[in-house]
């Protein structure tokens, strides 16, 4: 892990996490050309972990880039791969802080699950985060590291990510922004908005300034139950975010964006796979623009929550598409290593049994 100055390294300004238009305006500031932050911008888009790999740059330049900006770097110190192929991996950062991420490989593409913070305050019961002290958010450039990481370890490209690991990405929301824009830039990594998707537990304000952002990323939202009383027990953000406030801001991002919402609604046994809950779910959604994705529940540690069974789950989808619902059941990956949603913790650091550096 490349070391920095501690003294230097508070006036150092992080860019990687700046957009293609900040660093051409901190460099014609320096009274340098525009086109050396867009060659810049792309040795950063190619992973470059330091300024001394811009070999197109003079070496003046490069020291004196040197002075002003840190490249952010990042370790991977665990890996583990599932019996279906999906891996994970445990990131390390330069002030300790670990996270998770997940590879999922399909023949579209290959898909990275990616965290936004280290913990998370949400408190969602069926989710393995709530068991994490919630410490701090991450960087626009450390969500970009945990793509580069994933892809040049595993030397391939990566085509859709998911912001739906450790963490609420509205809540850290300016950083999540500044990722979408660097990551999607055409001069840079020139990823497909579309193929990036940013789930949120519910932050009803925040799902209002999304649509407003005018961008083409996939929205998915965390429902889990269409009755007040029993979202607020298992996801305590609809305390401060209740159904209609929800559905309010939903309906107003639909007519913003023209996109259609995914709504996950992970199946609890008896508590939410009710016919009641079927109605219930279809009456929220009347007129948006959506898909539902059923979800079985993951087992946690704690064991509060047990998934419906296979049937159970099949048959409320078959309740909500005689209610007009596009449904689906989605498929669970990587469960036997704590791979799949509200899985991750970044509690399993045991053994150093893997370590890459970039």
């Amino acid at each position: 892990m490349q070391e920095i100055n501690n003294n230097n390294n508070k006036i150092k300004k992080d860019i990687k996490s700046m957009t293609l238009e900040e660093i051409i305006e901190d460099f014609i500031s320096f009274g340098l050309k525009k086109y050396k932050a867009e060659q810049v911008f792309r040795w950063l888009a190619n992973f470059a972990c330091s300024f001394d790999e811009m070999t197109d740059l003079s070496k003046d330049l490069r020291e004196f880039l040197n002075k002003k900006y840190k490249i952010i770097s990042a370790k991977i110190i665990k890996k583990e791969i599932s019996q279906d192929g999906t891996k994970k991996f445990a990131i390390i950062f330069e002030d300790g802080a670990i996270v998770e991420s997940v590879l999922m490989q399909y023949k579209f593409g290959n898909s990275v699950c990616v965290s936004t913070q280290v913990g998370c305050k949400m408190r969602c019961k069926f989710c393995a985060n709530s068991e994490l002290n919630f410490s701090r958010n991450l960087s626009a450039s450390e969500i970009l590291t945990q793509v580069q990481i994933i892809s040049k370890i595993e030397n391939i490209n990566i085509s859709n990510i998911t912001l739906m690991g450790i963490g609420e990405p509205f809540d850290n929301y300016e950083n999540i922004i500044k990722f979408i824009k660097i990551a999607t830039c055409q001069k840079g990594m020139n990823i497909g908005a579309r193929r990036i998707s940013v789930s949120t537990c519910g932050l009803a304000d925040k799902i209002k300034k999304f649509a407003d952002e005018n961008l083409s990323v996939t929205l998915s939202v965390s429902l889990h139950s269409a009755k007040n009383d029993l979202r607020s027990d298992i996801m305590p953000i609809n305390q401060a975010y209740d159904l209609e406030k929800l559905r309010e801001a939903c309906i107003y991002y639909n007519k913003k964006t023209n996109k259609r919402i995914s709504f996950e609604y992970i199946m609890l046994n008896n508590l939410n796979d009710s016919k009641l809950d079927a109605e219930l779910l279809a009456k929220f959604l009347k007129n948006m623009i959506f898909h539902v994705n059923l979800i079985p529940a993951n087992k946690l540690k704690s064991g509060v929550l047990i998934s419906s069974p296979i049937e159970k789950i099949h048959i409320f989808a078959n309740w909500l598409m005689n209610l007009g619902i596009n449904v689906t059941v989605r498929r669970t990956l990587g469960s036997d290593i704590s791979a799949s949603c509200g899985q991750l913790m970044a509690k399993t650091i045991g053994g150093k049994n893997f370590e890459s550096n970039i």
